[in-house]
C-alpha cells in the first residue's frame, strides 16, 4: 500500500468518522456530568456510594445514569487506586499500535472502517480519565496527581435484557452501562472479526484452488 495514500486516507477517516464520533462522545459525557448528580460522596477521605441517578427512558428497558468506571468492562478494576493510571497507560499505547499497524497496511477491507473507530472510541475514553477526576468537586483542594488518579470513564447507557439475567443474576438483567466511545470500540471489533473469517476463508480457498491445480 502506498504509504501517501494510505496517510491521505486515515486523515479522510479521522475527518469524516473519528472526530464527529469523538465530538458526539463527549458532549453526551458532559451533558451527564452537569445534569445527573454525583454518586457518591467524600468523607474523611473516604468515598462512599450513595446510589445513581436514574432516569427512566422506556420503562424495564432502557435508562438513562450516571456511572464512574475506574476500571474497564463488567467494572473490573473501580475502586482500585491503581486502575486509573494502568488503564490510562494502556489506552495511550493502543493509541501508538493503532497509528504503527494502520502504516503497516494492517487494515483492510471491512477493518479499514475499525481504525478510525478504534480512534475515536479510545480518544474519548482516554479524554475522560484525563479530565474528568478535575471537576469533581469533592477533590478540588487534592493534588494534581490525587485528581488526575480520580479520573473516570463516564458511562450512562443503562439497557436491562432478560437473558443477561438469567447468565448474570445479581445483575438483575443490567448489561453493564456504556458510552458512545465504548459502542465505536465494539463496532470496530466486530470489524476486525468479520475481517479475520473473510482473509481465513480466501486463503483456504486459494488453497482448495491450489490443490485442484496441482491434481
Amino acid at each position: 500500500m502506498n504509504k501517501e495514500l494510505s496517510r491521505e486516507r486515515l486523515v479522510k477517516l479521522i475527518l469524516w468518522i473519528t472526530v464527529p464520533l469523538y465530538i458526539l462522545d463527549q458532549l453526551s459525557k458532559w451533558w451527564v456530568v452537569m445534569t445527573f448528580k454525583v454518586p457518591f460522596v467524600v468523607v474523611d477521605g473516604s468515598k462512599h456510594f450513595i446510589g445513581e441517578d436514574t432516569r427512566p427512558v422506556i420503562d424495564g428497558f432502557f435508562n438513562l445514569v450516571r456511572r464512574h468506571n475506574q476500571g474497564v468492562a463488567f467494572g473490573i478494576g473501580n475502586g482500585t487506586t491503581w486502575a486509573p493510571v494502568v488503564f490510562l497507560i494502556v489506552l495511550i499505547v493502543a493509541l501508538v499500535l493503532i497509528l504503527f499497524f494502520w502504516k503497516q497496511g494492517a487494515f483492510a477491507g471491512p477493518s479499514r472502517w475499525s481504525a478510525p473507530l478504534l480512534l475515536a472510541g479510545i480518544l474519548g475514553n482516554l479524554t475522560d480519565r484525563l479530565f474528568q477526576g478535575f471537576w469533581l468537586e469533592a477533590y478540588k483542594d487534592a493534588s494534581f496527581w490525587e485528581r488526575l488518579g480520580q479520573g473516570y470513564v463516564v458511562d450512562f447507557l443503562d439497557f436491562k435484557l432478560s437473558l443477561y439475567e438469567k447468565i448474570m443474576p445479581a445483575s438483575a438483567g443490567h448489561w453493564p452501562a456504556f458510552n458512545v466511545a465504548d459502542s465505536c470500540i465494539s463496532v470496530a471489533a466486530t470489524l476486525l472479526f468479520l475481517t479475520a473469517i473473510i482473509e481465513i476463508k480466501n486463503e483456504m480457498a486459494e488453497k482448495k484452488a491450489k490443490n485442484k491445480a496441482g491434481d
